[in-house]
């Protein structure tokens, strides 16, 4: 047997544990310095796509949000109160009974600048129970354009209301109804004290706005004569409708073209002439909603003559 002799070198066997050990490492890191290359800096950002997919729907809700439609409400009571020239006590009370809906809210489009986002939609306003518009009506409708932004001062949001006046003008002529059994207040024990059983959900309509307030309207009532006249004088909510519809008239003819100024000469004869024919009171504020909206369809070049 060979003795190993003094100055060999020992044999040194291959560790294939440790080599697969290192190449593992090597190709990991080799993984890792690849991703971190290909991948740029910009990858961790939302694309200017993604950003807009995210505010635009956030911008859209403003137009349908609840909020949005409690502004547009009051709104709706504070303008309608100015128009009357009174009542405006009870006019805010009001508001907080009546319920807005809106069908089909869009966003028309925005005005970055200032953060202002420009809806329409279709509104319905439900008037509270013991109150009506003119001619009995309890909902009102229009068609509405609104623009929801923050306030000059940055201490909240603010409407600005549009082509409401089909809402706003019957609005103005509010006047007391008599209420369903069911709606009116529970009777009062012999105690003074009402029944539990009484407690029920209804709301409780808000005062109305008087009807013995001064009729003011855009002529001197010491002078009435016609028919339309006498009532416009002896009703608050027709001569608020007359104050208006003379509003928008001299407007219209400020700015009217000659054969417009025309127009509103001869359609505003054969309104008073209506008017003055009118039977009752329903007739009257009806004719004047549309004589309102005969001035915007003229100065619009909308105007068709009665067939």
């Amino acid at each position: 047997m060979n003795e190993p002799r003094e100055g060999d070198q020992p044999v040194r066997r291959t560790n294939w544990t440790m080599i697969g050990l290192i190449a593992g490492l090597i190709l990991l890191a080799m993984l890792v310095g690849y991703f971190a290359r290909s991948r740029g800096g910009n990858q961790d950002k939302l694309t200017n796509a993604q950003v807009s997919n995210e505010i635009v729907p956030a911008r859209e809700k403003q137009c349908a949000s609840a909020a949005t439609y409690d502004l547009i409400k009051t709104e709706l009571f504070r303008r309608a109160a100015q128009l009357r020239g009174s009542d405006q006590a009870a006019y805010d009370r009001l508001s907080a009974y009546a319920v807005v809906r809106m069908e089909i809210p869009v966003m028309e489009g925005e005005d970055s600048s200032i953060g202002a986002v420009n809806c329409s939609g279709s509104l319905s306003l439900d008037l509270p129970p013991g109150v009506a518009a003119a001619g009995g009506r309890r909902t009102l409708v229009s068609d509405v354009d609104y623009t929801v932004q923050q306030a000059a001062d940055k201490t909240g949001t603010v409407v600005l209301l549009r082509n409401a006046d089909a809402i706003i003008t019957p609005l103005a002529t509010l006047a007391r109804v008599e209420q369903p059994a069911t709606q009116r207040p529970a009777p009062v024990e012999a105690n003074g004290v009402a029944p539990e059983t009484a407690q029920s959900n209804e709301v409780q309509a808000a005062p109305a706005p008087s009807q013995s307030s001064a009729a003011t309207p855009s002529f001197d009532c010491a002078g009435a004569r016609s028919r339309g006249e006498v009532a416009v004088c002896a009703d608050p909510g027709l001569a608020a409708l007359d104050r208006n519809m003379a509003s928008q008239y001299g407007r219209a003819f400020a700015v009217a073209a000659p054969e417009q100024r025309v127009l509103l000469r001869d359609t505003a004869r054969r309104f008073y002439a209506y008017r003055d024919r009118c039977p009752d009171r329903k007739c009257i504020a009806d004719a004047y909603v549309g004589r309102i909206r005969e001035i915007h369809d003229i100065i619009e070049d909308r105007w068709q003559p009665p067939q």
